[in-house]
């Protein structure tokens, strides 16, 4: 029978799944800490694991290093199953080789369909690595939506590769924070990362800026420049906006992604060893088909294809970056009340993440009150007009969704018995936003002392 190793320090939960994984046909092997779960798996030779991030001895990344630094364990998938996902420990797990990273608790469904595709596949062997404390990255990419997750492991997928990655995403949702992040966690983080938009240099000037120039090369070129290519090498060149670039440029742009050469103003060829990360809120494909784009350039970019989702469809990442923002900007910390959160998740969001952040910012500046109120928020658009600019101002459909959410948060409060925490976990929101969500549907109410 197929073996399937589980590792995990909280016995219910390690019994949970045994029993699960033994009623899908599986053999299941219990170890209750990191340094059994390694001992299991020479002697075991399980067809795949499940590894919790968390446990005393040594946590889930360290055996995953292990295992991938062992010859025998090196092809087994590892999925990596936490309560606590960070952007710093998805990215991490999967770069080190996680065949996924799930977050608790996993229906029986997910877990089936988990243990086919693992035990289908074998993961691929990756290089051994000194490996960092995960949660020592800074955690920028704040959020644990679905599109969120996705992303993360992405970017733990591609950051040691030189995969050419275009990000695309509306303006504002943070694409330079990927690109930074690819850059940080990836095997080019200590060469240099150069950021250039193309949108904001006229056309005349943008070769001299990619390319560089020499000396005498044009009217007013005293000195000669080296150029974004060549100041990026051994490290990653973020070109962002890269839709706003003219054909011409485009077909420069090409020559020097195929070739590694660049050619400065006025100068002869010089390789280059640099990695390209792109972005654009443009629809390229769209824009290929009306001739504004170059088709060859465009396959050429797409090599790793990450979209970033606008933040009112990743309603779950809103309160987290708000306190985030907050934080970052008020000494000593201000904190949001109940109704300031509600006003919070309530909002559109045109503006995505750089509105939110801009938000906080102001509010840090501005409140001179330690407890942030819904008023405090009075400059952001009513909540009828957010409506309407989503196109939510079809009654019916608003309150069929409501009705769904609030059925929804009703079932999930109760199976976990008034725990929010928990709720929130089986809905695959954040806490506070549950907190907010069951204040307007007015479930769960705690009762007030006598």
């Amino acid at each position: 029978m197929t073996s399937v190793l589980i590792a995990d320090d909280e016995k219910s939960l390690r019994d949970g799944l045994s029993e699960t994984v033994r009623d899908l046909g599986y053999e299941p092997v219990s170890a209750a800490s990191g340094r059994e779960a390694l001992g299991l798996a020479a002697t075991r030779k399980p067809a795949a694991v499940l590894l919790d991030l968390r446990m005393p001895d040594m946590d889930g990344l360290q055996v995953l290093t292990r295992l991938r630094a062992d010859p025998d364990g090196a092809n087994v998938p590892v999925a990596i199953i936490t309560a606590y996902a960070t952007a710093a420990n998805t990215i991490e797990a999967m770069r080190l080789g996680a065949f996924d990273h799930l977050t608790k608790p996993i229906g029986r469904e997910d877990l089936a369909s988990l243990l086919t595709r693992m035990i289908r596949s074998r993961a691929p062997k990756c290089p051994t690595h000194d490996m960092p404390d995960a949660d020592g990255f800074p955690d920028t990419l704040i959020g644990s939506s679905p599109g969120m997750r996705a992303v993360q492991k992405t970017i733990g997928l591609v950051a040691d590769s030189d995969a050419t990655v275009l990000i695309t995403g509306e303006t504002g949702t943070g694409k330079e924070v990927v690109a930074r992040t690819i850059h940080r966690v990836g095997a080019r983080s200590n060469g240099p990362f150069m950021a250039l938009n193309c949108a904001a240099i006229p056309p005349d000037l943008l070769e001299s800026e990619l390319f560089g120039h020499v000396k005498g090369a044009f009217t007013g070129a005293i000195l000669e420049r080296q150029g974004a290519f060549r100041e990026a090498s051994g490290g990653t060149l973020f070109l962002d906006e890269i839709g706003d670039m003219d054909m011409a440029m485009q077909a420069k742009i090409l020559r020097a992604l195929q070739e590694r050469v660049v050619t400065p103003v006025g100068g002869k060829p010089q390789k280059i060893d640099v990695r390209i990360v792109a972005a654009t809120h443009r629809d390229l494909e769209q824009w290929v088909k009306q001739g504004r784009f170059r088709e060859d350039l465009y396959y050429r970019l797409n090599v790793v294809p990450i979209e970033l989702q606008p933040l009112r469809k990743r309603s779950a990442d809103i309160l987290p970056l708000a306190e985030h923002f907050l934080a970052m900007a008020s000494s000593p910390k201000k904190q949001l009340s109940e109704e300031a959160l509600q006003r919070l998740a309530g909002h559109a969001w045109q503006g995505n993440v750089r509105e939110l952040r801009n938000a906080m910012e102001r509010v840090a500046v501005m409140c001179r009150s330690d407890i942030l109120a819904a008023s405090d928020f009075d400059f952001l658009s009513s909540p009828t007009s957010d409506a309407e600019e989503s196109g939510g101002n079809d009654g019916r459909l608003t309150s069929a969704v409501e009705k769904l959410e609030r059925r929804l948060i009703a079932e999930a409060l109760t199976e976990s018995k008034g725990n929010r925490a928990e709720a929130a976990r089986r809905l695959g929101i954040h806490r506070q936003l549950l907190h907010a969500k069951a204040e307007k549907y007015g479930l769960g109410k705690r009762k007030s002392p006598d």
